[in-house]
């Protein structure tokens, strides 16, 4: 296993604007904040005060983690953003994880072997980003890879014995599985993500997935 720790790890592709520092894959320093709209006010704040609390410069990190989406178009830019320049100027190398992978290998860690279980999350008022797992001995297998399914169709999508994880409107089955979080971001970095370590960062960019598209006022 490499050695990547200390790790800071932020996620950013929700309303929980979240920053950790792990030491190993026990021990952490973690700050949450939940609110719509905070990531610009607050993430730069979190960071500086993580490491204080874990009495750890920036400069003596070996990675940073972010989480690179799906979900907030604006969360997402500013979490990228923020950790390319802290990179940038203590010359770490940036770990970018895929967010629903992160949240699946997290999830895996609590059901049992052959439980199928979907992540569907909130894309707009009218759309979900959605997939579908099933746990098996040692991994994880993506039964329906990552896709936008419509409010009208998310129910048709999901069958009675599957679990669901995220925050779509089936409230009867809905398990929230404690959330994302940076923690998250940063363990599965740590486990999976060495293949993605890279200094070249420039060109990273968030998995927004679905088109944006500005409309004007008429």
């Amino acid at each position: 296993m490499h050695n990547l720790f200390p790790i800071l790890a932020v996620e950013t592709s929700g309303d929980n604007c979240s920053v950790a520092l792990l030491f190993d894959d026990h021990n952490f320093v973690e700050m949450n904040y939940q609110q719509k709209h905070i990531h610009s006010k607050k993430l730069i704040e979190m960071i500086d005060t993580v490491l204080k609390n874990a009495l750890i410069d920036l400069n003596q990190c070996n990675a940073i983690a972010v989480s690179m989406g799906p979900g907030s178009f604006t969360g997402l830019r500013i979490g990228l953003s923020t950790v390319k320049g802290m990179a940038f100027g203590a010359n770490i190398p940036i770990i970018p994880v895929p967010t629903f992978d992160a949240y699946a290998f997290h999830i895996s860690k609590y059901i049992k072997v052959g439980t199928k279980y979907v992540i569907a999350m909130n894309a707009n008022g009218d759309e979900y980003y959605f997939s579908k797992y099933i746990k098996r001995d040692d991994n994880i297998e993506v039964v329906d890879n990552l896709q936008l399914v419509g409010k009208n169709n998310l129910q048709s999508s999901i069958s009675a014995d599957e679990l669901v994880f995220g925050d779509s409107f089936i409230e009867s089955t809905l398990k929230e599985a404690s959330g994302l979080s940076a923690v998250i971001i940063g363990r599965w970095a740590y486990l999976l993500g060495y293949d993605l370590l890279t200094s070249n960062y420039d060109y990273l960019e968030p998995n927004y997935f679905k088109k944006f598209i500005t409309k004007e006022k008429r």
